[in-house]
């Protein structure tokens, strides 16, 4: 833990030192932009086709192709879930958090793009609609659809209170991808990622930059809706701690279910879209 007091005694410049401006890590002005107008369009002409319920405190495989749309509802009352995406044609190009998060920073909403890991480095899915855009940052800084958090786990659950519990989110996410794919447990659990949390409301303590959350403001009604840039495999968690606004890892919390829906647009809605290819990246480190 962070001592109550600082140790080290204030530099004389200690002041002038805060008062540096910050610089933003990644800029995004050359960063390649969706064609937003293009996908809204598209929307217009949604049908659905398909549909995947997420039993509470379990999770959930889905199949998206590229092309199609994705709704994840809130049904039946105030639920978190946590979402893993794979592309389906390789599971080891997967969502990769970190630098979604570096990207587009701490929270994501329409717009915003999921990025898959090294090597590839390409968008997997585009957020093209979020019934909860108007929540922004609270007073407490917290805001919805977080990039921070790594999801629920059975390791550290255990590491805190020392109990055995197997429906945090990791275990769920490995159960379903290995029911989904018959790859072994052990194999699947390697392939369950960082997640986004979808309508988790987070953020950090300002007083020692404690990672919190609190009660979400999703209700019945709302969705966060994707349009998948590659043919994906999505696996869908129905977080143990339901709204997130006292627990999570536990089964105290009211949990209900979550809905997944693919929808296709009409024939020709999406002329001139193609999948983003791999990164351009030689790959040789200057070997």
């Amino acid at each position: 833990m962070k001592p109550a007091q600082p140790e080290t005694p204030e530099p004389t410049d200690a002041a002038a030192r805060r008062a540096v401006a910050p610089v933003v890590c990644y800029p995004v002005q050359t960063l390649p932009r969706p064609d937003m107008a293009l996908y809204r369009a598209a929307r217009e002409t949604l049908a659905p086709v398909s549909e995947v319920t997420v039993p509470p405190r379990e999770a959930r495989c889905f199949h998206v192709p590229a092309g199609h749309f994705f709704r994840i509802h809130c049904v039946e009352g105030p639920q978190v879930g946590d979402l893993n995406l794979w592309n389906a044609q390789d599971l080891n190009e997967r969502f990769y958090s970190g630098k979604t998060r570096a990207l587009h920073g701490t929270h994501l909403s329409t717009g915003d793009r999921l990025w898959s890991g090294f090597p590839a480095l390409r968008p997997l899915a585009t957020i093209t609609h979020d019934t909860l855009d108007w929540y922004g940052f609270d007073a407490f800084g917290g805001s919805v659809h977080d990039v921070i958090g790594t999801r629920c786990d059975p390791y550290t659950n255990t590491l805190l209170s020392g109990e055995q519990y197997h429906h945090c989110c990791h275990s769920n996410l490995t159960r379903a991808l290995s029911a989904e794919t018959g790859l072994p447990p052990a194999r699947a659990e390697r392939l369950v990622h960082d997640v986004l949390n979808v309508f988790m409301c987070t953020g950090f303590l300002r007083d020692t930059g404690q990672y919190f959350m609190k009660q979400s403001p999703v209700r019945p009604g709302d969705f966060l809706e994707f349009f998948a840039e590659q043919d994906l495999l999505g696996a869908l968690s129905a977080c143990p701690g339901g709204d997130c606004g006292a627990e999570h890892s536990s089964d105290a919390a009211a949990c209900f279910p979550l809905r997944v829906e693919i929808l296709c647009p009409a024939p020709g809605a999406l002329a001139g879209w193609n999948p983003p290819e791999p990164n351009g990246y030689d790959g040789s480190h200057g070997l």
